[in-house]
C-alpha cells in the first residue's frame, strides 16, 4: 500500500467525520418545515372594530388590515367573561368548569392539575422556540415553565398606569381626572414610546428582525384597552366627545330578568356613578382612544412581520380575552353573561389556507384555539383531552351547520355553538340565532339574537320556547369542578430569562 493511498483514505475519513458532524449540528429539517406562529393577544377588546362594524366611529386600520388578509370571526365568544379563567381555558385548552378556574382570585398555577400541558409547553416540547412578552396569562398569575425567553418589564416606569392624584368634586370642570369611581379614564401628554405595550410590540418586531434555526411561537401580549384608558391625548382628540355615539340602551332592560341576572349588571354601581356624573360620552371616549392606541401598536408589529422573512411560512392568529359593557343592562365591565361582555375579536391569517378578506359567522369560542394551532402545524395534541376543537375546516371555507334549527324544529347538539362560563355553574350558549343563560340556582334567560340582537327581551319564562331551551341546554357543561381553596404560592414569578426595559 504505497503512501498516496494512504493519505487519501485518511483525507476521506476526516471529511466524513467533518461532515456528520455537520449534519448533527443542522436544525431538523421537519422543524424547519413547520410553520412559525405569531399570537396576538388584547386585553378587553370588545367588537368595537371597523370590520365588525361594532360601532360606529371606531378607527382600527391595523386590525382591519388583518382581518382583510385572513379569515375574521364575527361570533367569536370567550370562555370566560373575566380575564385569568378566559385565558386559563384558552392556553390550557380546558373550560373553567373543567378545571375550577373561575375567578380573577384563582391561582390557575395552583388549581390546574400539573399533568396539562400549556399550549406554549406543547409546542416548545415539540421542538419550538416559545418567546413571549406583555399580557398572555393573568397579570397576577405568569407561566412559570414552557417559555425560553420572555421579557419581563417593569411596569411602574411607564405612565399608562398613573392616574391623577386630583380626586373629581362635584362642579370639577375637567371631564377627564381619575375618571369616574372605578371607570378610570385620562390622556395623557405623552408619547407612544413612553407607554408599556409600546415596548411589549417592540420586543416582537425584534424577534421578527432575528434568524431563527428553529419554527418559534411568538406570543405578544397588549395591555390596552385594558382600564384604566390612560393614552396619549392625541387618540382622544380623534374622537371629539360632543360627537360621542353611545350604546342603544334601553330603560326597563332588566326588568325581565331573574334575580341572578340583575345581581351581574350591579345597576347601582358603575351605571348609576356614569350617569351621575354626565360623563357617559367621555368614558366610551376614553375606550375608543385606547383601542385606537392598541391598534397603533399592532399596526407597529404587522409592518414589521411583513417586511419580515416569515410573513410567508407563520400562522397568525389574533385574540381579546372577553368584551365589555359601557352600558348596556346598566352595566360595566365584563364580569356577565351577555353578549357585550363575552363577544370579542378572533382573526386568523394561515398561509396557503386562509383566503383573504373572509369573514365567518359561525359561533365558536376560543377554546379552540388550542387544538387547531395543533392541527395546523402537524402536531399532535397534548395528554389531556381537549374542551375545543379544531376549527381548520371553517378556516378552509367549510361554514358549518345552521344552528337556526333543522327542519323539524329541533337544534342538533352537533352545530356549531359557543359556550361561556362565569363563576361556579353559571353558563351561556350562544347559537347563530339564540342565546341561552342558565344561572346556578336556575334562573334563566332565553333571547333570539336573529330579531333582537340587543338582547332587550327575555323567552324564558315563555312556554313556547320551553323545548328550545331543552335542546339548547346539551350544550351546557356536563362537569362542574366546584371552586378549590387558594392557598399561596411560594413562588409567583416565573422563572424565566429576564430583559428589563
Amino acid at each position: 500500500m504505497n503512501i498516496r493511498f494512504i493519505f487519501v483514505l485518511l483525507l476521506l475519513s476526516v471529511l466524513n467525520f467533518s461532515v456528520q458532524n455537520y449534519a448533527d449540528e443542522l436544525p431538523d429539517k421537519n422543524l424547519l418545515r413547520k410553520q412559525n406562529i405569531l399570537f396576538i393577544a388584547i386585553d378587553d377588546l370588545r367588537d368595537w372594530t371597523g370590520y365588525s362594524a361594532g360601532h360606529p366611529q371606531v378607527k382600527t386600520p391595523s386590525l382591519d388590515r388583518l382581518a382583510a388578509s385572513g379569515a375574521a370571526f364575527t361570533r367569536s365568544y370567550c370562555a370566560s367573561a373575566c380575564c385569568n379563567p378566559s385565558r386559563t381555558a384558552l392556553l390550557t385548552g380546558l373550560r373553567p368548569s373543567e378545571t375550577g378556574v373561575y375567578l380573577n382570585s384563582d391561582d390557575w398555577r395552583i388549581i390546574v392539575s400539573p399533568n396539562v400541558v400549556t399550549l406554549q409547553e406543547h409546542f416548545q416540547q415539540n421542538g419550538y422556540k416559545t418567546l413571549g412578552a406583555g399580557k398572555i396569562y393573568h397579570g397576577s398569575y405568569p407561566a412559570k415553565t414552557g417559555w425560553d425567553d420572555y421579557l419581563i418589564q417593569n411596569r411602574k416606569l411607564f405612565t399608562n398606569n398613573v392616574t391623577s392624584t386630583k380626586r373629581n368634586k362635584e362642579g370639577d370642570n375637567d371631564q377627564y381626572l381619575d375618571g369616574v369611581g372605578g371607570i378610570k379614564f385620562q390622556p395623557l401628554d405623552v408619547t407612544d414610546e413612553q407607554m408599556e405595550d409600546y415596548h411589549i410590540v417592540q420586543y416582537g418586531i425584534d424577534e421578527l428582525n432575528k434568524k431563527h434555526d428553529k419554527p418559534f411561537f411568538l406570543a405578544v401580549g397588549l395591555h390596552k384597552p385594558h382600564m384604566p384608558w390612560n393614552v396619549p391625548k392625541k387618540y382622544y382628540d380623534l374622537y371629539p366627545p360632543d360627537n360621542i355615539v353611545l350604546p342603544e340602551v334601553f330603560e326597563d332592560d332588566l326588568n325581565d330578568l331573574p334575580p341572578e341576572g340583575i345581581k351581574f349588571a350591579k345597576p347601582d354601581g358603575d351605571h348609576a356613578a356614569i350617569l351621575k356624573s354626565g360623563r357617559w360620552k367621555y368614558a366610551v371616549q376614553g375606550y375608543l382612544a385606547a383601542i385606537t392606541f392598541c391598534d397603533t401598536q399592532i399596526g407597529r408589529l404587522l409592518d414589521a412581520f411583513e417586511k419580515s422573512p416569515y410573513s410567508n411560512n407563520t400562522i397568525v392568529v389574533l385574540w381579546s380575552d372577553h368584551g365589555w359593557h359601557h352600558g348596556e343592562k346598566s352595566h360595566w365591565r365584563k364580569f356577565a353573561m351577555w353578549e357585550e361582555a363575552n363577544r370579542a375579536p378572533l382573526i386568523w391569517r394561515v398561509p396557503g389556507l386562509t383566503q383573504a378578506g373572509t369573514k365567518i359567522e359561525t359561533p365558536i369560542d376560543l377554546t379552540h384555539i388550542y387544538p387547531t394551532l395543533c392541527d395546523l402545524t402537524g402536531i399532535s395534541k397534548p395528554k389531556q383531552e381537549l374542551s375545543g376543537k379544531s376549527i381548520r375546516p371553517l378556516l378552509e371555507g367549510n361554514t358549518g351547520g345552521n344552528t337556526n334549527g333543522n327542519a323539524d324544529g329541533n337544534i342538533n347538539k352537533t352545530e356549531p355553538a359557543a359556550v361561556m362560563t362565569y363563576g361556579y355553574k353559571n353558563h351561556a350558549v350562544r347559537t347563530e340565532q339564540w342565546r341561552y343563560i342558565r344561572y346556578e340556582n336556575g334562573g334563566e334567560e332565553l333571547y333570539d339574537e336573529s330579531r333582537d340582537p340587543l338582547e332587550w327581551t327575555n323567552l324564558a319564562a315563555q312556554q313556547e320556547f320551553t323545548k328550545i331551551k331543552t335542546d339548547l341546554a346539551q350544550f351546557l357543561p356536563q362537569t362542574n369542578k366546584p371552586p378549590q381553596p387558594k392557598p399561596t404560592p411560594t413562588e409567583n414569578k416565573p422563572n424565566l430569562k429576564k430583559k428589563q426595559k
